[in-house]
């Protein structure tokens, strides 16, 4: 018998590679932040519901995953030394 055809084949490897990128320590915390800000509801919820996106308990929808990819995608930017960091 032959294994079955992967359904979802990018998701899979959105998985796998967000994983990676989630594993840093903060990074989860920092991306349920940003959803909670930009989406509504409160951090613990994304939190909550991104470990179960990435136990592949459930499936993200096409809009949320993009928006987590360009979050991702961002360059974090340390500040210059000598250069003081906005206050707000």
């Amino acid at each position: 018998m032959f294994p079955g055809k992967q359904d979802r084949p990018y998701l899979e490897s959105w998985l796998r590679r967000t994983r990676r990128q989630l594993a840093a320590s903060g990074r989860l915390t920092e991306i349920a932040l940003i959803l909670s800000r930009d989406e509504g509801n409160t951090p613990e919820h994304w939190s909550a519901w991104l470990r179960m996106v990435l136990e592949d308990e459930t499936r993200p929808s096409l809009d949320l995953l993009t928006k987590i990819d360009g979050i991702l995608a961002r360059p974090v930017q340390a500040p210059e030394a000598g250069e003081t960091p906005p206050l707000l």
